[in-house]
């Protein structure tokens, strides 16, 4: 790992404790073997302290990021071969390889019973360009404010690779082309022969079962495939908590879809405009 920067920074993060390596239970793992693990495996780094404003208030987490070990072997094999070829004006299409997962530890919420959790899936055009056609934005801060504010903090995970329910930028660009024809966000996704959801949360799950383990906790959602899926890794300690924000007119039909799919959002939901900020 980070051969292409320098052979010493890896056991050097190690040394510090800030480089481990977890199994898909969320045991901590020998690190300091560089072969591929014979089961799945996340590489971990961090804590690293991070100040946000997402909430419009200074706020400091911790950041931890995530990679499996098997895309980092191959991102490791492709920047031997770069290195070794003079290409290292190349190297940015090393990231393509990797889908590096987050976690933000907001709070204290080492040990105590019933954290409040986000799994929230990444969505370039509602976390980062503020888009209404969707709540995504809204909701991933108004996740980090209840967290910071609820007595126990909390953990929001942040996966990468989820954009358009895990099928990818380019493809829902077109289904918002589709969307604005007549569709819903569901069938946009199938007329282009795409699953409706293809997200997969078992690196979520492993990331949950290493900071909270089989304690129960809470988990800001309304949907039932995220609490089946997590449940199924073995996380079953799961008490759903509804999780509306930025309902408006720009997002309202996209909700509704939402709901028709078993979302749990009740009609009344979707009466008021802007019932969260931001």
């Amino acid at each position: 790992m980070f051969t292409y920067l320098d052979p010493t920074v890896r056991d050097r993060l190690i040394e510090q404790g800030k480089l481990r390596r977890i199994s898909a239970e969320g045991a901590v793992m020998d690190v300091t073997s560089a072969d591929v693990p014979p089961e799945p495996a996340l590489e971990v780094l961090g804590p690293i302290p991070m100040p946000i404003a997402l909430t419009g208030e200074p706020l400091t987490v911790s950041w931890y990021a995530f990679v499996r070990r098997t895309e980092l072997a191959r991102v490791d094999g492709l920047a031997a071969e770069l290195r070794e070829k003079g290409g290292q004006h190349l190297f940015a299409s090393l990231t393509s390889s990797m889908a590096v997962n987050s976690l933000l530890v907001i709070g204290e919420p080492e040990g105590r019973d019933d954290p409040l959790v986000r799994v929230h899936s990444n969505c370039l055009t509602g976390d980062v360009f503020g888009s209404r056609r969707c709540d995504c934005g809204p909701q991933l801060a108004a996740a980090v404010r209840q967290i910071h504010e609820d007595p126990t903090g909390g953990y929001l995970v942040y996966m990468a690779g989820h954009e358009g329910r895990g099928i990818g930028l380019w493809a829902k660009a077109a289904t918002y082309l589709l969307q604005d024809a007549g569709e819903n966000t569901y069938q946009a996704n199938e007329s282009l022969g795409l699953p409706a959801d293809s997200r997969d949360f078992s690196d979520a799950a492993a990331i949950l079962k290493w900071v909270v383990g089989h304690r129960p906790f809470r988990l800001l959602t309304n949907n039932p495939k995220k609490i089946k899926d997590l449940s199924e890794s073995g996380l079953n300690a799961i008490t759903r908590i509804k999780h509306l924000a930025g309902v408006d007119e720009w997002n309202r039909r996209y909700l509704e879809a939402k709901r028709s799919w078993g979302h749990g959002i009740a009609p009344e939901d979707l009466q008021a405009l802007d019932r969260s900020e931001p």
